[in-house]
């Protein structure tokens, strides 16, 4: 009996010991600088069985602070063709141990829909343990099965700046015949192929004791420094349609024959409206315009789940009957709109989002975009057309889709192209106003803002809306005008394919300048206030500024009668390989008149530059917020 009771206390104790201890104080020290969180261990496994992809996450990671509450935010994304098989975890206290247990029924199951998404039926389950203390360490696992082929999940061992690392582990395991292309991103080791007990081909990848990256303001895209590995498949099946790839013209070339291909015939009735609205105009791009500008007025945009995993457009005589449609349809339906005009066009599929994210010249998958638009093959001036607005210029991107490589995909095959570039002189606000201040301190005047470029639609809000809600947006964007009352307001847009909007406003704003002993005080620039950047030494990071873009600003102040300002001549200009300012603020006959540029130039500069754009902004921080004090003569 002694030596049964010995056996078994022997076996608890080695099964206690077995058990990973999740202590916060054995973090190696040297990973705990600019960490929230750190993942103790993670596992992840992909494998590719009967045309379907099940995965296999386990992660345990301890949050050090409120910062690290977002990094251990539990989100599991699904849909009809990617099912959540199970769900669990546990939560332990800073010492390691255990606190509590969760399970799917603590997830909070919402939609997951974004309006310019190629999956509208996603949902999400999501899951943040209420701890209330920290720190304090998240343990959970969860399989999902994907039922295709076609799309593999990125591993990203350290999706997040402030996220360190103690171990981390891929494997995609498939049959030896299943043929995968991969590329490994920034990773600090390379891959180990192998086979398992059953026989699978694996790819493993494994990394330790990565220490957490600081965020920095004015940082390239996490995808230029953090690590990745992407996996795409030779052949595939995707909702029971095979096909095979190895790059973007094969993709281009399958997306084209099984998804496009066929989808396009529109009503006799609407083809011959086609060719009325067109009757009479030679010049190919004109004709374009007024079928787009025809579409716009017909459709708007729903986000509709159809087809073959959002990936497949709806029937252009559908849309042409519902009039509307997703970004897959309504492009679908602007190129039979063309057809029917014998215009050509092509399909393109790109990422959308405000950062240029450009899908990779040297590795071809399908998960890259997200997001349609359509391409006119002009030759000597190709054209792109965002579908999914009923505002938008014609040949405009703004700044969802420009300047980034898109898959466009023709009979021929797919075809990488670039979209247009809008640059800190075609992204321009000039502002002129004419303001008078009298004794009292009121304001009165006019003041007329134009628009281009990325910047046409700063104003898009106020147009269409009633006047009392335009006020209220006015007051929103002009706050450092206290009291401020709309008179008058105009705004005229010209959609050409660098749009222009011209905003006119009347206004006024009694107590504009407070008065003191004789003395009036006010701020001169009002308008247009450039805020400071927070310095960060010993930057790692180039600085990456996304967007340029030039604004100018003139204001003339006719000043009331027997005040002078008490003020030197102000005249500051800086130039640097980012960017230039310029102020100055003269006096003459009675008026003050102030003048203000500032360009920001888009690009990729050095790390050791961004000290001198953080005193860039803060010079240009002080100039907004200098103070005139008009004294009596």
């Amino acid at each position: 009996m002694r030596k049964i009771f010995t056996v078994l206390l022997l076996l608890v104790t080695t099964l206690a010991n077995a058990q990973v201890n999740y202590d916060v104080s054995l973090i190696q020290k040297d990973l705990l600088p600019y960490a929230s969180a750190v993942i103790r261990d993670q596992s992840v496994y992909t494998e590719v069985k009967d045309n379907n992809t099940l995965y296999h996450i386990k992660t345990a990671i301890t949050v050090l602070n409120k910062n690290g509450d977002d990094i251990a935010h539990i989100a599991v994304w699904y849909d009809k063709s990617n099912v959540i098989k199970s769900i669990k975890g546990t939560t332990y206290n800073e010492f390691g141990k255990l606190t509590g247990k969760f399970s799917e029924k603590d997830f909070e199951d919402v939609n997951g829909a974004n309006d310019f998404s190629l999956f509208e039926d996603s949902r999400v389950k999501h899951f943040i343990p209420s701890i209330g203390s920290y720190p304090y360490t998240i343990e959970y696992e969860y399989d999902v099965k994907s039922k295709q082929t076609l799309n593999f999940r990125d591993w990203e061992p350290n999706p997040h700046t402030g996220l360190a690392v103690e171990k981390s582990s891929f494997t995609f395991a498939c049959k030896p015949d299943f043929n995968i292309r991969y590329k490994e991103i920034n990773m600090p080791v390379k891959v180990n192929i192998g086979t398992n007990k059953d026989g699978l081909k694996t790819y493993t990848w494994q990394v330790n004791n990565l220490k957490a990256l600081r965020a920095e303001p004015y940082s390239p895209l996490s995808e230029t420094y953090l690590s990745r590995v992407k996996i795409a498949p030779q052949n595939f099946v995707y909702a029971g349609i095979a096909g095979s790839f190895t790059n973007w013209d094969q993709l281009g070339r399958w997306s084209y024959d099984k998804l496009l291909v066929n989808r396009q015939a529109l009503p006799p009735q609407t083809i011959e409206q086609v060719k009325e609205l067109t009757a009479g105009i030679t010049d190919i791009k004109q004709k374009a315009k007024k079928i787009y500008e025809y579409m716009q007025g017909k459709t708007r945009y729903i986000s509709v789940q159809v087809g073959i995993g959002g990936y497949q457009p709806f029937l252009a005589a559908d849309v042409d009957k519902l009039n509307y449609g997703d970004c897959k349809a309504l492009v679908n339906y602007t190129q039979a709109l063309l057809k029917a005009a014998n215009i050509d066009s092509w399909y393109c599929v790109v990422y959308g989002d405000n950062s240029k994210v450009s899908m990779l010249n040297d590795f071809a998958s399908m998960n890259q975009g997200n997001h349609v638009i359509l391409c006119l093959p002009i030759k000597n001036d190709t054209t792109y057309l965002e579908c999914t607005s009923q505002k938008i210029p014609f040949g405009f991107l703004s700044d969802f889709t420009d300047d980034r490589n898109v898959l466009a995909c023709t009979p021929e095959g797919g075809k990488l192209l670039h979209t247009p570039k809008y640059t800190s002189q075609d992204n321009v606000q000039t502002r002129k106003a004419g303001f008078i201040i009298d004794k009292d301190g009121a304001l009165s005047g006019n003041m007329v803002t134009i628009y281009k470029g990325t910047q046409y639609d700063n104003p898009e809000e106020l147009v269409g809306e009633p006047l009392n809600e335009q006020v209220k947006t006015l007051q929103k964007m002009y706050t450092n005008i206290s009291n401020l009352s709309i008179e008058k307001l105009d705004i005229k847009q010209d959609k050409k394919q660098i749009p222009v909007a011209t905003e006119s406003i009347k206004l006024s704003a009694r107590d504009f300048a407070s008065a003191d002993n004789d003395k009036l005080y006010f701020a001169l620039n009002p308008l247009n206030k450039q805020r400071s950047i927070r310095d960060v030494r010993n930057r790692t990071n180039p600085v990456y500024i996304n967007r340029g873009y030039t604004d100018e600003d003139e204001i003339v102040y006719t000043l009331p009668a027997g005040y002078h300002p008490d003020m030197e001549p102000l005249n500051i200009n800086l130039n640097k390989p980012f960017g230039k300012f310029k102020m100055s603020a003269t006096v003459s006959d009675g008026k003050l008149i102030y003048k203000r540029r500032m360009e920001l130039i888009d690009g990729t500069y050095d790390k050791n530059s961004y000290h001198d754009l953080v005193e860039f902004y803060q010079t240009a921080a002080d100039a907004d917020s200098y103070n005139v004090t008009l004294v009596k003569n």
